[in-house]
């Protein structure tokens, strides 16, 4: 499995932005699709969305829910997560990741990471 971010730039606050996960090696039918953050090098990851890639179910950490939307394609075989009204703490590193199974509200379980799209909200 092969997972390639894209899309982290420096945006204002209350812009928005798209990242782009590009996922690749094995058909992703029976995957959950994650988006998780690290906000400095050394802190802990934090679990951000979730997508299960057949039937398009999503589940958001609290703080992103009603900003931030994750979808999929299927013909693309991408990931985005759409995030608008962006604040200063949603400053960090994204990954996106995947798990073979059931959806993980949390950092476990995921077994495949990208590199990382680095996200700047300036005040």
């Amino acid at each position: 499995v092969q997972l390639v971010e894209s899309g982290g730039v420096l945006v204002q606050a209350v812009g928005s932005l798209r990242l782009f996960c590009a996922a690749s090696g094995r058909t992703f039918n029976s995957y959950t699709m994650a988006w998780i953050l690290r906000q400095a090098s050394g802190m802990a990851r934090e679990f951000v969305a979730a997508i299960r890639w057949n039937d398009g179910s999503t589940y958001y950490a609290y703080s992103v829910n009603g900003r931030f939307t994750i979808s999929r394609d299927h013909t693309k075989n991408t990931v985005s997560l759409q995030m608008n009204s962006l604040k200063p703490e949603d400053t960090a590193v994204y990954y996106c990741a995947a798990k073979w199974g059931g959806t993980s509200l949390n950092t476990h379980g995921y077994g495949y990471w990208g590199q990382g799209t680095e996200v700047t909200v300036s005040s």
